[in-house]
């Protein structure tokens, strides 16, 4: 198990959601829609014998333009909790091709404006916790 091969893992599993570019590592100039994988924290020793760790990633999304309505749908369809949902694409693989023992999105918070060059997007952080060794 490795922080990238999850970080990969949680962009792949992303993917599947049609017309969003994953990015696993920062992005020097992403292109939009884009889902960016960050590590927010690492809690160690989880259980007794310490043989389990807490990772704790955000998921950023970058919608278009935020004053597009598009952009509002789009993320309304990533917060759903059906089949285009970012929380049902995040976990179809809860063990992200064996390098976790579960993967869950907890919450999505920060909506928020972001200005990238000179264009103003519609963000969104999805909260990911990964249990691995």
């Amino acid at each position: 198990m490795s922080i990238t091969a999850i970080r990969t893992e949680l962009a792949s599993n992303i993917s599947s959601i049609s017309g969003i570019r994953t990015y696993a590592d920062i992005p020097d100039n992403p292109a939009m829609p884009a889902a960016v994988v960050t590590l927010a924290n690492v809690v160690y020793g989880r259980s007794f014998q310490r043989g389990l760790t807490e990772y704790n990633f955000v998921i950023t999304v970058i919608f278009g333009r935020i004053a597009t309505a598009s952009a509002q749908r789009n993320l309304d369809a990533l917060i759903s909790t059906d089949a285009r949902s970012l929380k049902t694409a995040v976990e179809a693989d809860k063990t992200l091709d064996g390098n976790a023992f579960d993967t869950r999105v907890t919450e999505m918070t920060n909506v928020q404006s972001a200005t990238i060059g000179d264009i103003t997007y519609l963000t969104a952080d999805f909260a990911v916790t990964v249990y691995a060794d």
